[in-house]
């Protein structure tokens, strides 16, 4: 079928799927309502499908306009991310590469990756984020990030998982605290403790693995505050706060009054896993991967 369909019209519509309002929508747009309402008639009738079902005060989508504004959304991102490639070729660059990250993950698996990555290919800018698990995820459908570092156990049929690091837990204590690695002998030692933890949002997968910890050594840890950071945890922790559980690798973080203890003597790892789309053509990416 031969559309002629311009970029405007779709831009057009999806101002109208998201406002679900005409004058709102045109005023976004700076454009007048009537002419608004005009070129969606005419796109719809160019399309031959009705996107709108126009009361007297509200406006509502079809399934049609539904399934076109996730489709179309998606397509206006990859379309920005290739004229910002250009942009980029235009500068000098060979390309950018947008990365999601989990705190733990920034202390050597990717400042390794980057600077191997960077030895062959000095030209490429990175975009670097710190976000929770689930936020990676919406990303990464979204196609606003290319490559994600979690821990999760699953992730979507849409994307790809392959784990890169599976490590201990480490005990979080204050600098002064009275267990220390010589007379440590269980977590159940703790068990009257207040505990500073990663939030049940941040990975459920995870956060069920630490509630298994505790299940192990028979109690139910007194929760005092939950976080996404690390760096919360740990000035808590400085101040007396609670105690907490984290991932081995965060131990190497520096700055606080704080001492790790290793659970090495217990059954559960945490994996750092890599996830990334499967639809995503970005060229960078595919060199990365092969470099993890």
């Amino acid at each position: 079928m031969n559309y002629q369909i311009e970029l405007r019209h779709i831009r057009y519509f999806l101002a109208v799927a998201e406002e679900l309002h005409f004058r709102k929508a045109a005023e976004k747009l700076f454009i007048s309502q009537p002419g608004l309402s005009r070129q969606i008639k005419l796109f719809e009738e160019e399309l031959g499908v009705v996107l709108f079902e126009r009361h007297t005060r509200k406006v509502v989508l079809t399934k049609v306009g539904e399934y076109l504004k996730v489709e179309f959304s998606l397509q206006l991102k990859t379309l920005s991310h290739t004229l910002d490639n250009a942009k980029l070729l235009h500068d000098g660059k060979k390309g950018e590469l947008n990365i999601g990250y989990v705190g733990s993950a920034m202390q050597e698996v990717i400042p390794n990756l980057l600077l191997r990555f960077e030895k062959n290919h000095p030209d490429i800018l990175f975009n670097l984020k710190e976000i929770d698990n689930q936020k990676q995820i919406e990303d990464l459908l979204s196609f606003s990030s290319d490559i994600g570092f979690v821990r999760l156990e699953r992730v979507p049929r849409a994307l790809e998982i392959k784990s890169i690091l599976k490590e201990n837990f480490c005990l979080v204590l204050p600098k002064n605290h009275t267990i220390n690695e010589n007379n440590f002998k269980s977590l159940a030692q703790f068990k009257e403790e207040s505990f500073i933890l990663f939030d049940a949002k941040y990975s459920a997968s995870y956060h069920e693995k630490v509630m298994q910890i505790f299940d192990d050594c028979g109690f139910a840890p007194l929760i005092s505050h939950n976080t996404i950071h690390s760096s919360s945890i740990f000035k808590l922790v400085e101040n007396n706060f609670g105690i907490s559980i984290v991932p081995k690798s965060l131990a190497q973080k520096g700055g606080h009054q704080i001492k790790f203890i290793e659970l090495d003597m217990i059954s559960q790892k945490t994996t750092l896993s890599v996830i990334w789309n499967k639809k995503n053509t970005n060229p960078i990416l595919n060199d990365v991967l092969a470099l993890l």
